[in-house]
């Protein structure tokens, strides 16, 4: 058990991607129990939380979740980028007791002063980028350097949420969350354009396809999109709800759906661990595509914002963090039966979450609480499948992937 334990702090995905996975399930529960008794009319239990409880879910999904998931990818990801020596155990438990310690301060954000909570809850980051920076300086290239900006952007909107809870900033407990989610999804926009692509380059050139077949970028989007990217949480903070915001998700998501068109979709289809990947990618652009509709067409806001959250974010959230895994653990990169389950999962919440906003009536809390209920099936998929690699010794390296004729 402590030969688990130390293992466990090893390695940054390890523990974050283990993190990230049981809060989207703990989470995401809470959530489905609380809606579950209001839908029924029963009586709303005493909450713990400072503000509303649909706050505390969006904020904790977008930095409690997506920092833990953040957290595991930078840290196996960046030292492999610059060649520096990883983080050492220490660093990793301690960072990984400030993440736990930023999710119990909002949970007890009642009872414990503002202040306090929000020390805890932006202290995370903070440590993570610190680091990561250090790392980067070994190396400095401007296309790894550019998530110190994402990081920034992705931390002081998570500042402005509690500026708005502690009522100094207007509306920033709407603007906040709203932000996080575009610098996640900016995140994104960056490195899918990465390795979505090259993923199934690799793939194809393993299976003999021909030069003209494989994936390619048009000469010269990849800075436009890093651009775009950047812009997305920056005009959600200083002009939210803005025609401006809406016109910059709208480019940005058109865009991301014009360079997929040459990623090799129909090749990607049929191997999961690509297909999701792609999947997830196209999500990310038909979300901000309907955000930015919204601001022009009167649609549901919150329909736009969960395909995003749920089915672009949260869909690439699980295909890297599997992917990584399994790669890192010395797994074979092959998506078992649980984590293909899970990958197919993920879609239908978004699609569940957008029809409950769009349709509104009878309908709602049966489609959202269904979305919630499909959502904590799928991340507990991925705990379950991902388990032994999370905790077990590193496998004896694998093949990359198996032979052609088998899914991937």
């Amino acid at each position: 058990m402590r030969a688990a334990f130390i293992r466990l702090f090893s390695e940054g995905y390890r523990v974050f991607f283990l993190a990230a996975g049981l809060f989207a399930v703990l989470a995401m529960l809470w959530w489905v129990l609380y809606l579950g008794i209001h839908a029924l009319g029963g009586l709303i239990f005493d909450l713990s939380f400072a503000m509303a409880p649909h706050e505390w879910h969006a904020h904790e999904l977008v930095f409690g979740f997506g920092s833990a998931a953040l957290a595991g990818f930078l840290l196996t990801a960046v030292p492999n980028w610059t060649g520096a020596q990883g983080a050492r155990h220490a660093y990793i438990g301690f960072a990984a007791g400030l993440w736990l310690a930023g999710r119990l301060a909002m949970w007890f954000s009642g009872v414990l002063p503002p202040v306090v909570v929000a020390l805890a809850d932006l202290s995370f980051v903070v440590l993570l980028a610190g680091k990561i920076a250090l790392l980067l300086v070994k190396r400095p290239k401007p296309q790894n350097m550019v998530f110190l900006l994402f990081l920034a952007l992705f931390w002081f909107a998570n500042l402005v949420t509690h500026l708005g809870w502690a009522g100094l900033w207007d509306y920033g407990g709407e603007t906040g969350p709203r932000a996080g989610l575009l610098a996640l999804a900016g995140m994104i926009l960056v490195l899918g354009g990465r390795v979505t692509p090259a993923f199934t380059r690799n793939a194809m050139h393993r299976d003999n396809m021909p030069e003209t077949a494989l994936p390619r970028d048009i000469a010269g989007f990849a800075p436009v999109m890093i651009g775009a990217a950047a812009l997305l949480p920056i005009t959600a903070l200083i002009w939210p709800a803005s025609w401006l915001a809406a016109g910059v998700a709208l480019v940005a998501g058109l865009g991301q759906i014009i360079r997929q068109w040459r990623w090799g979709f129909r090749y990607a289809l049929l191997r999961p661990i690509l297909a999701a990947l792609h999947v997830s990618a196209g999500l990310v652009g038909v979300g901000l595509i309907l955000w930015g509709l919204a601001a022009f067409t009167g649609r549901s806001e919150i329909a736009a914002v969960h395909v995003l959250a749920i089915g672009g974010v949260g869909g690439m959230t699980l295909a890297v963090m599997s992917r990584a895994t399994l790669g890192h653990s010395g797994r074979p990169l092959v998506a078992s039966v649980p984590l293909v389950m899970a990958y197919a999962l993920v879609p239908i919440a978004a699609l569940l979450r957008f029809i409950a906003s769009e349709v509104q009536g009878a309908a709602y809390f049966p489609a959202t609480i269904g979305a919630g209920a499909v959502w904590i099936f799928a991340f507990t998929l991925f705990v379950a499948a991902l388990w032994p690699a999370f905790w077990g010794p590193r496998a004896d390296r694998a093949p990359m992937t198996p032979p052609s004729a088998g899914p991937r």
